[in-house]
C-alpha cells in the first residue's frame, strides 16, 4: 500500500529536498536517484530503495516494471511507497523530465575491499574532481570500458559520490560500476598490495600515452583540471603520460582525458 502525499509542507517532501545538500546527505547517510531509467538501473543491481515517490500523472510506459518492482518492495515491507501530486513531485524533483519517479536509497558500500578485481585488473584513481557531471561521465566510460573500479580520493575538497547529479550524469552506471572512496595514502598502499601499475596523466610528462604499456594491471590516475595531481601521483617511482596538445589549451575535460587513456588500454589489451 502506498500513502498518498499532496501537501508541499509534509515532513518527507522537506527531507527528500534537504537531500541536496553533502552535509545532510552524509548525516543521514541517503541519497536521492531520480528519473525511470536511474531507478531501473538501481534496483537491476540490487538496491532496494528506503522510499519512492511516484506521481502517476508523469509515469512513462517503460516505467511499469519498475513501479511494480517498487510496489513489490512495499508489499515486503522493505521500502515505504509514496503516491505523489504533480506539485509535490515538482518540488523533489531536480529536472523536468524525471518520469514521476523518485527514490531514496542508502550510501554505497565505497571500502576498497569491497572491489572485486579481475585476473588483469583496469582502474580509475579520479583525484579533486570538481565537477559532478565529469565524474557521472568517467562512471558511464567506465561500465563501458568494464574496468575493475572507479576510485575517488577523500583528500581535500571535490565532488562526493553520491552527489544526486552524479547519479544522473552516470545515467545510473554508478550501480553497476565498482566504486571506492579512500584517502591517497591508503588508495596507493592498496595498490601496491594488488601489484598494480600506476600511470599518472600529466601535461608536463614525456611519455605518450599510446607508448606505456597499458595491458598490464593498471591505475589510471587523472586529476582536477585547476589543480592537476598532487605529489602523490606525481612521484617519480610512477608512470606518468601525456595527451598531445596541438592547440593553446595544455589538457582537456578531465572526463574526456579518462576516456582517452582507458579506450587505449581497451585498443592494447585487445592485442594481446
Amino acid at each position: 500500500m502506498s500513502v498518498r502525499i499532496t501537501s508541499l509542507q509534509n515532513g518527507r517532501i522537506k527531507h527528500v529536498t534537504k537531500l541536496n545538500q553533502r552535509r545532510y546527505r552524509d548525516h543521514v547517510r541517503l541519497t536521492i536517484v531520480e528519473g525511470v531509467r536511474e531507478v531501473s538501473r538501481a534496483l537491476q543491481h540490487g538496491i532496494t530503495p528506503q522510499e519512492a515517490f511516484i506521481c502517476p500523472e508523469l509515469l512513462p510506459g517503460e516505467a511499469e516494471t519498475a513501479v511494480a518492482r517498487l510496489h513489490a518492495l512495499a508489499q515486503q515491507n522493505d521500502t515505504q511507497l509514496y503516491e505523489v501530486t504533480t506539485a509535490v513531485f515538482a518540488k523533489m524533483a531536480y529536472r523536468g523530465d524525471s518520469g514521476g519517479l523518485l527514490v531514496t536509497i542508502p550510501y554505497l558500500n565505497t571500502s576498497l575491499d569491497n572491489l572485486t578485481l579481475s585476473a588483469t585488473p583496469l582502474l580509475v584513481v579520479i583525484e579533486g574532481a570538481e565537477k559532478p557531471g565529469n565524474v557521472g561521465a568517467i562512471l558511464r566510460t567506465a561500465d563501458g570500458v568494464g574496468v575493475d573500479g572507479v576510485i575517488l580520493s577523500s583528500d581535500g575538497p571535490s565532488t562526493d559520490l553520491h552527489n544526486p547529479n552524479v547519479i544522473r550524469a552516470s545515467l545510473g552506471t554508478l550501480f553497476s560500476v565498482g566504486t571506492a572512496v579512500a584517502a591517497n595514502d591508503e588508495i596507493l598502499a592498496w595498490l601496491h598490495k594488488h601489484q598494480i601499475q600506476i600511470v599518472a596523466a600529466a601535461p608536463a610528462a614525456s611519455d605518450l600515452y599510446t607508448s606505456v604499456d597499458l595491458a598490464q594491471p593498471t591505475a589510471i590516475i587523472a586529476g582536477s583540471e585547476a589543480y592537476g595531481l598532487s605529489n602523490t601521483w606525481l612521484a617519480g617511482i610512477h608512470q606518468q603520460v601525456r595527451i598531445p596538445m596541438q592547440g593553446t589549451a595544455d589538457s582537456l575535460n578531465l572526463s574526456i582525458s579518462v576516456a582517452i587513456l582507458l579506450y587505449e588500454a581497451v585498443r592494447q589489451r585487445q592485442l594481446t
